[in-house]
């Protein structure tokens, strides 16, 4: 019995109480792999303001580690991507909705999105840190009583630093870009983010710098509609096998700029 079979037999109890339209749903998704063959390409939430994980490379070609998993997944299913863009806003709603098959979107598994959708495997562990000026008088989290943060909205970065700095004035914004430019533009005394992000902003400005070290442990996973058990084992077969085969520590040493320490797990926080 494969691993999908074990799943199914330990839910199918519960799936018996369900109204018949929820269990045509639940068997509708059993097939969504088979549909996307059907389609002939596999349709990818990805957010492109987020280097190392996506962006526009220098052809303006979708590009980054998120995308690569999604191609590792595209090539074990046997379709291309075609790759949609997203915001931390829009990325579950277009899962929910059926725009997109899957979401590969730098998103942080937490238990309170886990009731709305299905993650994978962690396939990457961050932080979250701080970026400011190199003259800036911040140094960590005690100084931002009274400054003004600029976060990307809707994620568990935003929440973060609203719990662990109450008292700064924190503004959200839609995607990474914008709040970067709010920041050079000195609209904004701190950003806050993930912090290989906040590193790849850092990298080309010498005139801005990393402080107060990691916030907080955020584990990324790839997101699938709920109960699609397809998707999920098609998702975390693709992980195991790339990180088995080695081809993972390839892809992450390239887009990193290092090997990999943490082997992709379940680690929902």
């Amino acid at each position: 019995m494969n691993r999908r079979d074990v799943l199914a037999s330990a839910a199918a109890a519960p799936l018996l109480a369900l109204p018949a339209a929820a269990r045509a749903a639940e068997a509708a998704m059993g097939d969504s792999v088979a549909a996307i063959k059907a389609r002939g390409k596999l349709l990818a939430g990805v957010k492109l303001d987020t280097p190392p994980f996506g962006y526009l490379d220098d052809s303006n070609e979708p590009a980054g580690f998120d995308l690569d998993m999604v191609r590792g997944l595209g090539k074990r299913i046997g379709v291309p991507v075609e790759f949609q863009k997203v915001t931390s806003v829009t990325r579950i709603p277009a899962l929910l909705s059926g725009t997109v098959d899957v979401i590969a979107a730098s998103m942080t598994h937490t238990r309170e999105r886990g009731h709305a959708i299905d993650f994978s495997l962690t396939y990457y562990t961050g932080g979250q840190s701080l970026l400011v000026k190199a003259d800036s008088g911040i140094s960590g989290v005690k100084d931002l009583s009274g400054a003004r943060v600029v976060v990307q909205q809707g994620t568990t970065l935003q929440k973060t630093i609203e719990r662990l700095a109450p008292s700064a004035k924190v503004t959200a914004f839609r995607d990474y870009d914008a709040a970067w430019l709010s920041l050079t533009q000195g609209r904004a005394d701190v950003l806050t983010g993930s912090l290989t992000i906040l590193q790849g902003f850092a990298k080309g400005s010498p005139g801005y710098k990393i402080v107060g070290g990691l916030l907080s442990t955020e584990p990324f996973g790839l997101g699938a509609r709920k109960g699609d058990w397809a998707m999920r084992d098609a998702v975390d077969d693709t992980l195991q096998e790339l990180w088995l085969s080695g081809e993972y520590a390839k892809l992450y040493t390239a887009r990193f700029g290092e090997a990999p320490t943490i082997p992709i797990t379940v680690w929902p926080t």
